[in-house]
């Protein structure tokens, strides 16, 4: 049997990882300052993770959400004191698209809508309605195309208020900052403006934070930068090292009602093992304030090019957007330099590296790059 072949593959094959290094199966070691997608938090193989996850799973690895899981509950814990959200609820679910999914199913509960507003270049994930509100028609099929959504302009007040003057609108989804668009940062008045606006309308504000969230931004959630609190903010990726592990944080103004969520996977005895494992690697290593100090290093100290046009970026989310296509130097780092990186189209390399991502590991990355510049 063959693989469904939908995914473009470099010819590497990573059979080892430890902190912010993974190893090929020749021996190669290389520097990985992409993380999967942003999904490495804490560094691949922490002892302390392994080690969670080993011995939970001596214990039990599964069971329905029919019985009471005290981890679950733990991992709420530990949320709520890295977050700062003391009064919301948690639930738990398996992936950044089924958290958007949720998100947005809760949203039209509430509210009795059915229309989204979304922002032209965002990524909420590839499922039914969370691919609906992705402003990339090559991914969404005929079947995914029917859902009520108007895609505005980031950063744009003008562009909501005309999408929202109809009282119509379930929820306004958006990310704390636009990874694959390009990594587009939010103003703080942009978002403020954009929590009045849904309050003044009743209109659901859901904030996005698989990717810019769980510390990535030098705070816990990129809108933090902003000071507004959303009315649901979703999670996956970093929230547990790579085990699949989705979330959504739900304001107290929402009722739940038996049945109007569900999952079989989520909030499994595995994923709580690898998430709190996680949280408590973040309290003991002061992860979010390493990503805020060693990513402004990497921002401050990014060679200077003609071929660059703009370096964006927060804490360990950066983009730097070329005046001509990536592919020859990102291939540069990968297979000369031993370095991995994303894209974001075919101009703009993206680093989304582990949190612990050092100082050092920083200058190795720097002195490379700007070889292959």
């Amino acid at each position: 049997m063959k693989l469904f072949d939908v995914y473009s593959l470099f010819d590497v094959v990573p059979v080892k990882g430890l902190g912010c290094k993974v190893w090929d199966d020749k021996g190669q070691e290389y520097l990985d300052l992409y993380g999967g997608h942003a999904v490495i938090s804490v560094g691949h193989s922490h002892p302390k993770y392994v080690a969670d996850i080993t011995d939970q799973l001596g214990k039990i690895s599964f069971y329905s959400n029919s019985v009471i899981n005290p981890l679950q509950e733990k991992l709420a814990e530990k949320i709520q004191k890295l977050s700062g959200y003391t009064d919301y609820s948690l639930f738990l679910c398996n992936s950044g698209a089924e958290s958007n999914e949720n998100a947005l199913k809760l949203a039209s509960f509430h509210t009795k809508r059915d229309k989204v507003v979304a922002f032209k270049r965002s990524f909420h994930g590839r499922t039914s309605g969370a691919v609906a509100v992705t402003d990339n028609p090559k991914i969404v099929s005929p079947f995914n195309a029917n859902h009520k959504v108007v895609f505005a302009e980031f950063n744009n007040i003008e562009s909501v208020k005309e999408a929202l003057k109809g009282d119509d609108v379930a929820a306004v989804i958006v990310e704390g900052i636009q990874g694959c668009g390009g990594i587009h940062i939010p103003t703080p008045e942009f978002f403020q403006q954009l929590s009045a606006e849904c309050k003044k309308h009743g209109t659901v504000l859901i904030l996005d934070e698989i990717q810019s969230g769980y510390g990535r931004s030098g705070k816990f959630f990129a809108h933090q930068h902003t000071g507004i609190k959303p009315d649901i903010i979703t999670m996956a990726k970093g929230i547990a090292n790579g085990f699949p592990c989705g979330a959504i944080l739900i304001s107290p103004e929402f009722e739940p009602v038996k049945g109007m969520l569900g999952t079989t996977f989520g909030g499994n005895y595995l994923a709580m093992a690898a998430a709190i494992s996680v949280a408590e690697i973040f309290e003991q290593e002061k992860l979010v304030e390493n990503a805020a100090k060693v990513g402004k290093y990497l921002l401050d100290n990014m060679p200077k090019s003609a071929k660059i046009k703009e370096v964006r970026g927060l804490g360990m989310m950066i983009g730097l957007e070329f005046n001509e296509p990536i592919k020859e130097i990102r291939t540069k780092l990968l297979f000369e330099k031993h370095i991995f990186t994303g894209v974001a189209g075919t101009n703009m390399i993206r680093l989304l590296p582990p949190l612990c991502l050092t100082i050092e590991e920083c200058d190795r990355f720097l002195k490379a790059f700007k070889e292959c510049l």
